[in-house]
């Protein structure tokens, strides 16, 4: 019998083998637990983390908005992280998640941030 965790393992692999970042076009990872959402920006080639943001930053965990509203101004804060890198596309990875709710937020605030997908 295979469990939640088992099948979205699968889910995420099966993402990566297809989703690979390099240097000039970044994976985008989004993590999502109960109460937080993270996001890294992964270049997958040398196995390096290049920015991070999650939404325990003070200036996101202070603002007092719903999860989903959080996470569009995750994918701002992350977009501006890129942009200072000289970054401007991505490869998006909803990490084995469906394309809804705060998964959805944090890549249509990294968009109006001027990333592209």
């Amino acid at each position: 019998m295979e469990t939640k965790s088992i099948r979205r393992q699968k889910i995420q692999y099966r993402i990566r083998k297809k989703v690979a970042g390099t240097a000039q076009k970044p994976r985008l990872s989004v993590f999502r637990s109960n109460a937080e959402t993270y996001v890294q920006l992964i270049d997958d080639e040398n196995g390096v983390t290049l920015a991070a943001a999650s939404t325990r930053d003070k200036d996101i965990a202070a603002q007092k908005v719903t999860k989903t509203e959080k996470g569009k101004l995750l994918g701002a804060a992350i977009a501006t992280k890129a942009t200072a890198l000289g970054l401007s596309a991505v490869v998006f990875d909803r990490g084995g998640r469906l394309y809804h709710g705060r998964i959805k937020a944090v890549a249509d605030g990294a968009r109006e941030g001027g990333l592209q997908f």
